[in-house]
């Protein structure tokens, strides 16, 4: 979603929205999560629509004041509007922010079918990201957070998160 910055003329206030970040992911932006949904900048107001990964996201709040703070910093006055139709889906989820998750050794997440197949049938198809298996096994429906369960490499007995599939 970082088109939605393509509009945008002042190339300080991009910089800046780009360094805002999950605090569960870090390396994850907002863009790579895909959590902004719309971007408008009419004169000095910056208005964003974010949508949370769910609703209950206890993230949502930092990320809000993270993008006040930044736009703000630079003379504009911050606008966000948390929506919540449609649902995000982890489909928002960027080609490069899978890549980031699977090298922050978060498993990305898997289609939904195949998703209930990991988490409900034991199915193992979910890919370990310290050696690449697909040994692996499912200690717990949750891991650091809401969203990600706990799997373990029966290869290299490495724990590891994997990133619910969420639609």
């Amino acid at each position: 979603m970082v088109e939605l910055l393509e509009n945008i003329s002042d190339e300080k206030l991009k910089e800046e929205l780009l360094k805002i970040s999950d605090p569960e992911i870090p390396v994850l932006s907002v863009f790579d999560l895909g959590v902004i949904r719309k971007i408008d900048v009419i004169d000095k107001d910056v208005n964003i629509e974010l949508t949370p990964t769910y609703s209950g996201c206890p993230a949502m709040d930092t990320i809000s004041m993270d993008l006040k703070i930044a736009i703000e910093s630079l003379g504009y006055k911050a606008n966000i509007n948390l929506v919540l139709s449609p649902a995000w889906s982890t489909d928002w989820i960027s080609e490069e922010g899978r890549q980031k998750l699977e090298a922050y050794g978060i498993a990305p997440p898997l289609e939904e079918s195949l998703d209930a197949k990991a988490l409900i049938e034991g199915e193992r198809i979910v890919k370990c990201t310290n050696c690449q298996s697909t040994n692996t096994i499912m200690v717990s429906q949750f891991g650091s957070t809401a969203c990600k369960a706990l799997f373990k490499c029966e290869d290299c007995l490495e724990p590891f998160d994997y990133f619910k599939c969420l639609k």
